[in-house]
């Protein structure tokens, strides 16, 4: 602003320059005329007047353009002093109100007064840089709060009813090495042993779920959700490997009451709810036949709340549920009953559990219970069952500790027993075969650790171990998996980094040791680097 007074002050200054060197040129130019006169005649050719006039007619032209540009430059720098001093007010009304606001909010006037008592000071002394990290806060949740109305803002999805439809979903990258032979080198389960090593890529975790919001229904809200994966197998072409199929995991239907909820569908095991924190492993949990029981299973269920307080309430949830017990399909385009289904009954589990707020996060502490009938045919009966108990605690600030441990019997539909139910004396399928279901114990563990909200690490521990005795009942033990089998034994580590809520970082590594009655353990590791856009 400076600059520009002066520059107007100059060709002011210039102005008067002009105005006195015009003067000056037709006081001359008059005298030497007069002079001229009295000692010339005239001549028409070379009169002084008309050069005189001339000259002055050209210096006043020069003159007009120099005022016309002056003027031109003076309305233009009075346009930009205008609009300065506006954008000066302006800002000077946003700093006002940030520190108004800042110094209302609690964390400022806790900083005030930490600030009073430390330097002796009262609360109006506030140093420059106090006031930028008033304004940087302050700039933060205004961002924060601009995404929260963009998210409630965007565009939804258009459905054939009136209702609401919601896309959710994840595209997951997954970059992984094994050292050692395993049953699946993008997620793997089970160590088989050798030294091979392989590298691959893959995106076939990636998730897409639909969630619809229906009518009400004799006072219950009613949705519906569906969650697909690409993890359903291979394609039979070139380069097959790369173009997983599309797999059911997920689909339920739930009439939600206020304390009670009906769920029927195919869902995960309720008695068996947790898993370890991971993204190296969404086709299948991390510990699956490690001692975490799992199963995207069709059941039916019912589930009452009773709360105790705000902070505090007790669930308890039964149901039925489709009797499997691990097999794989018979036929491809025909579905034949497996054991647990001949027996023309279902399964049955419940669970209760206690939640708890403590410190601003939840506490869960839960046990429960399963039953299956199974018919292997030819009057081979065998009752599975199991007992689970499964916690989620806070440690201290940052630390959470959580877990499952079940104990059961031909629990292979579960993927207890490292996925076998039963042992067969001979051909499964025979008359004449015994049948012997399979004594399993085992669980897993998880330390978290979240210093900071986008952070965390997570170490976890998992282990499914069948009786000896049981795998060792017939010389010659038979099972539609490998019957050798007697522990599995898995251990990861990672990290997740969250920079957006919608984008995450995460890499892991994971040790699997397979034990077997007969030969060495097989061992293998596994490391995986992620990255994974939701939406």
């Amino acid at each position: 602003m400076q600059q520009r007074t002066g520059l107007l002050q100059r060709e002011v200054s210039h102005f008067s320059i002009w105005r006195m060197l015009i003067f000056l040129s037709c006081f001359l130019n008059c005298v030497a005329w007069a002079q001229t006169a009295e000692k010339t005649p005239a001549d028409p050719s070379s009169d002084p007047v008309s050069s005189s006039v001339r000259d002055l007619q050209e210096q006043v032209r020069q003159l007009r353009e120099a005022v016309t540009e002056i003027r031109s430059e003076a309305a233009q720098y009075r346009m930009e002093t205008a609009a300065l001093r506006e954008e000066l007010r302006a800002t000077q009304k946003r700093l006002d109100a940030t520190g108004n606001l800042a110094s209302n909010s609690p964390a400022a006037t806790h900083s005030k007064e930490a600030s009073a008592v430390n330097e002796g000071t009262g609360p109006e002394t506030t140093s420059p840089t106090v006031l930028e990290d008033r304004i940087s806060k302050v700039e933060e949740e205004t961002q924060l709060l601009n995404g929260k109305v963009d998210e409630q803002h965007q565009t939804k999805i258009e459905s054939a009813s009136k209702y609401r439809v919601r896309l959710s979903g994840i595209v997951l990258f997954n970059l992984f090495s094994n050292r050692g032979d395993v049953d699946n080198q993008d997620f793997p389960t089970l160590a088989l042993g050798g030294s091979q090593r392989s590298f691959g890529a893959t995106l076939r975790q990636s998730e897409l779920g639909l969630e619809i919001f229906g009518p009400q229904l004799a006072g219950a809200r009613t949705r519906g959700d569906v969650q697909l994966d690409f993890s359903g197998g291979f394609p039979q072409n070139v380069n097959g490997v790369t173009a997983g199929l599309v797999r059911l995991r997920t689909a339920t239907l739930h009439l939600d009451w206020l304390h009670t909820s009906i769920v029927a569908g195919q869902d995960n095991i309720f008695f068996s709810p947790l898993s370890p924190t991971t993204f190296a492993s969404l086709s299948v949990p991390a510990f699956a036949y490690m001692g975490d029981l799992w199963g995207w299973i069709p059941q039916l269920r019912v589930e009452h709340r009773f709360d105790f307080g705000d902070d505090s309430n007790v669930i308890l949830q039964a149901g039925i549920l489709d009797n499997l017990v691990g097999e794989p399909p018979f036929l491809q385009a025909q579905r034949i009953p497996q054991a647990g289904e001949r027996t023309g009954q279902p399964a049955y589990a419940f669970r209760t559990a206690i939640h708890r707020r403590v410190f601003g996060q939840s506490m869960t502490l839960g046990a429960g219970g399963y039953f299956s009938p199974q018919d292997w045919s030819f009057g081979q009966h065998v009752n599975g069952w199991a007992g689970t108990a499964d916690w989620d605690v806070l440690l201290s600030h940052g630390f959470s500790f959580s877990g499952e441990f079940y104990r059961g019997l031909a629990a292979g539909g579960l993927g207890g027993g490292i996925g076998r139910s039963v042992i067969f004396s001979g051909p499964p399928y025979t008359s004449g075969t015994l049948v012997r279901g399979l004594d399993s114990i085992g669980g897993w563990s998880q330390i978290k650790f979240r210093p900071a909200l986008k952070l965390e690490f997570n170490a976890a521990f998992g282990m499914d171990n069948v009786a000896d005795d049981d795998l060792l009942a017939f010389s010659a033990s038979q099972a539609y998996f490998d019957p050798k089998l007697s522990k599995n034994r898995g251990t990861l580590l990672n990290f997740i980094y969250r920079p957006r809520s919608n984008l995450l970082f995460s890499a892991e590594y994971r040790h699997l040791s397979t034990f077997d009655i007969y030969t060495a353990t097989k061992t293998a590791d596994h490391v995986n680097l992620m990255m994974g856009v939701l939406f």
